[in-house]
């Protein structure tokens, strides 16, 4: 039987001081091959690059999750899915692959857990900038500042898309899907686009930087961390269809004020 959020709750803070450790381990594995000289990078049957550092990364938080949530299924982007339980940890080892291997240092471990297929516990750690953000659910969200304390975070009050700031990703990814045209609606209607990437963009909205990130492509393993994160935070988080599914290869996170108007104008029928 689905526990409600109330009755996760109280398991939610182990799970996620749980995931904070994850994190910790991550964080020391992949910065210990980051920007080097003699990095190992292969080429995936997708024609994506896969790292030393991912294959590492991903192996040092299973190795910890085998230990401590043995019951416990695992899905990562390197190693696949193991178990099939109504708890699922969800793990990207390196979002960013092809920035860490060029040695920019915009890139993330994220962890996170889904009970039914719902993201309840998220953490995002970008190491190489000192940064990090985590929620669950009915606990917040927060982020670390430079005295070690954390600070609870919260998406902006922006309510004119006029006056919005939006990260969409890359180009290429609305082109995939068809939607140039609707990206130019877009960057025509706010006040400030910007194609920052990956995990990043998602913490900014968090923290009231941005009001709309969007992507297409996405995997589950790319979204399942930043879903809680964005919410707890005040935003909204759902594919392009307006669904929460995390499997939609899509994602729309806003502050939650222009999430409707938003979507309305992305939805709109090109004229041409």
């Amino acid at each position: 039987m689905s526990q409600t959020p109330d009755e996760l709750r109280p398991a939610l803070a182990d799970d996620l001081a749980l995931a904070l450790r994850l994190a910790d381990a991550a964080d020391a594995v992949a910065m210990a091959r980051f920007d080097a000289d003699d990095l190992r990078i292969d080429t995936k049957a997708d024609r994506t690059h896969v790292t030393e550092a991912d294959l590492a990364t991903e192996r040092a938080i299973r190795e910890i999750l085998d230990a401590e949530r043995p019951g416990d299924a695992v899905l990562g982007e390197e190693f696949g899915t193991s178990g099939d339980t109504a708890r699922r940890w969800v793990i990207d080892p390196i979002d960013g692959t092809h920035n860490y291997m060029r040695g920019i240092p915009i890139w993330a471990t994220l962890i996170a857990l889904t009970v039914d297929g719902v993201p309840v516990v998220g953490v995002v750690s970008q190491p190489a900038l000192g940064r990090r953000w985590w929620a669950a659910t009915g606990h917040g969200a927060w982020t670390n500042t430079p005295s070690g304390e954390p600070r609870g975070i919260h998406v902006s009050d922006v309510d004119d898309l006029a006056k919005a700031s939006i990260s969409f990703q890359s180009i290429e990814q609305w082109n995939d899907v068809d939607l140039l045209p609707t990206l130019d609606r877009l960057s025509r209607a706010v006040w400030r686009d910007r194609g920052y990437g990956d995990a990043l963009p998602y913490m900014w909205l968090a923290e009231g930087r941005l009001e709309l990130v969007a992507e297409f492509g996405v995997q589950e393993y790319d979204i399942a961390a930043i879903a809680p994160i964005v919410r707890e935070a005040g935003g909204r988080f759902t594919a392009f269809d307006g669904s929460d599914r995390l499997d939609a290869a899509s994602s729309l996170a806003t502050n939650g004020i222009l999430h409707d108007a938003f979507s309305a104008l992305l939805h709109e029928e090109d004229s041409a």
